[in-house]
């Protein structure tokens, strides 16, 4: 009885403490200027990517270096489709979303059929990131040479552009919250039980009778659709498309770096980890913008830093921490 009423207090504990945090970020934009809700969504925005990876490369353990390819492309067909067919970048997330999927099964058949795994898949991965990302500057050269920029329409709901940065602050809230409650929901369910399964051990969990690779065709899909989501946003955000901000190289790493900066394997550690690299990235442009590639040498050494002292990353290392003040408090 003692057991089930603390663990009741745990739960209204947590319950509590997440209904602040949701009431804070629900009125926190009002309180700021459009920088900081500039940067705060972008950390919103890199998290919800994060989340993304996270299903494949945490969840599933298939480390991806090319989730670029399902950014870029979720990016190239909203724009494309409301620039050509006049379709509305509402109905263009979800169409991006589907050719990412779409992306995703033939990339995740073409390597998990084959049994590309490790860092063998990873490098896969970055190949057909690089890939697209040659194909789209070829295109692009003879097209739409200076980028492909989205038509302004003003202050409109209805086609996805805001003069105000709060709108798309919680636009990105609610992508990042809805990703989050599924993460919670496949937690609890028998597909995240096999996600984890597969990742500790695939051989093993295909001899205890668990379809490999349908389940790793099953994250890829829905890490692609999720990730080409964001690209959506991220094109209707800036209003401009260009090759290297979609397809580049640059894009993959800043994606699996939340994830793995904030705790692989996590819910809270891609939220974490993409805001702390966001707030960095801000601080070093703003105070050595004038040294090239200074914030890379940061992002490279903060890395090492959470390898070596926090192994489960920072959300991991709080977690930790916190347990140790309960238990010396208590």
């Amino acid at each position: 009885m003692e057991e089930t009423w603390e663990g009741k207090k745990l739960g209204l504990k947590k319950t509590v403490f997440s209904a602040l945090i949701a009431i804070a970020l629900i009125v926190l934009p009002h309180f700021l200027g459009d920088y900081l809700i500039h940067v705060i969504t972008m950390g919103l925005l890199f998290g919800y990517l994060g989340l993304a990876w996270n299903l494949l490369g945490g969840y599933a353990g298939q480390f991806s270096f090319g989730h670029a390819a399902f950014f870029g492309i979720g990016a190239y067909t909203s724009t494309l489709l409301q620039i050509h067919h006049g379709v509305n970048p509402w109905l263009g997330l979800f169409f991006s979303g589907l050719a990412g999927l779409l992306l995703g099964l033939f990339i995740g058949f073409l390597c998990f059929r084959y049994g590309l795994k490790g860092p063998y898949f990873a490098l896969a991965m970055l190949a057909f990131a690089e890939m697209l990302r040659l194909l789209a500057t070829q295109w692009m050269s003879l097209r739409y040479p200076l980028g492909i920029s989205i038509p302004l329409k003003g202050d409109s709901f209805a086609d996805f552009q805001f003069r105000s940065k709060i709108p798309y602050y919680y636009l990105c809230l609610i992508l990042t919250a809805g990703l989050v409650y599924l993460m919670r929901f496949i937690e609890r369910r028998k597909t995240g039980l096999y996600f984890k399964a597969i990742r500790e051990n695939d051989d093993a969990a295909e001899a205890m009778g668990v379809d490999v690779f349908r389940y790793k065709l099953i994250a890829m899909a829905l890490s692609a659709f999720l990730t080409a989501m964001g690209g959506t946003f991220y094109a209707q955000y800036y209003l401009i498309v260009e090759e290297e901000s979609a397809f580049g190289t640059g894009i993959s790493v800043a994606i699996l770096l939340g994830p793995l900066v904030g705790g692989v394997g996590t819910i809270g550690g891609p939220i974490l980890g993409g805001f702390v690299l966001e707030f960095l990235s801000e601080v070093t442009r703003n105070l050595l913008g004038a040294y090239s590639g200074v914030h890379l040498m940061i992002y490279g050494a903060l890395l090492v830093f959470v390898i070596i002292f926090m192994p489960n990353g920072i959300f991991g290392g709080i977690k930790v921490l916190v347990k140790k003040v309960c238990k010396y408090g208590g």
